[in-house]
């Protein structure tokens, strides 16, 4: 008679197969097995539980009094690159920053994730939210735009206050934009004002060569008819 001898890693490979079978789609109501409970049931406080340790028993508690953020301590002396403001409280003229086309760059970056869903790409004020819903927009103040004698004459430090701090229904940035980056929004907000009132002389004079109009040699006007007219018969 033959006896047929299964090797001890064929059985354990027939097994493990099984078993993770058995596990594809089903449910058990019993308690799960967990060999290490640290990270399940760890000694913390839940956000809005209670906690007796404190006189008023709330487990989530307040900075304290005067606290400040790293990074985010405003004085006289950070006041115009925090701020928008000189030590006196004016608002600053130009940016504090050497403008250069990186910084540029990075406020059309910025701009675009931030600003022109409302104040169009080119800061016309059409951004989708203005315009979308058939026209109509949704119900927010219109944004204004950009190329306004007024707009064009406020100091820089006045539009990276409205950035920072935000007016009327527009919202504050603040916290989802660095002080730094909102200077570089500022700056690309001018140059795309810049864009829209230009003087000739932004335009290299092979470019305004290009675009002066030029009459074509057919449609010159014709000579003025210089020939005296014939006097009357009596």
């Amino acid at each position: 008679m033959t006896t047929l001898r299964l090797q001890p890693a064929f059985v354990a490979l027939a097994l493990a197969v099984v078993a993770l079978a058995g596990c594809r789609g089903s449910t058990s109501t019993r308690q799960p097995i967990h060999p290490n409970l640290n990270m399940d049931f760890q000694e913390r406080f839940e956000e809005q539980e209670a906690n007796p340790f404190f006189a008023d028993g709330a487990a989530m508690r307040l900075p304290v009094a005067g606290t400040v953020a790293r990074g985010r301590l405003r004085t006289t002396a950070n006041a115009p690159e925090q701020m928008g403001r000189s030590a006196g409280g004016s608002y600053v003229a130009r940016i504090p920053a050497p403008v250069t086309l990186e910084l540029i760059q990075r406020g059309r970056q910025r701009y675009d994730i931030f600003c022109a869903v409302c104040h169009g790409d080119a800061g016309d004020g059409r951004g989708v939210v203005m315009v979308g819903n058939a026209g109509q927009g949704y119900g927010f103040t219109p944004a204004p735009t950009y190329h306004s004698d007024y707009l064009r004459g406020v100091p820089d430090g006045y539009l990276f206050e409205v950035v920072t701090n935000g007016v009327r229904t527009m919202p504050s940035y603040a916290q989802q934009v660095p002080a730094a980056d909102r200077w570089a929004i500022v700056a690309y907000m001018r140059a795309l004002q810049r864009s829209q009132a230009a003087p000739a002389g932004d335009v290299p004079v092979t470019e305004r060569q290009r675009l002066a109009p030029t009459t074509p040699p057919d449609a010159a006007p014709a000579a003025p008819d210089t020939t005296a007219a014939a006097p009357a018969a009596p």
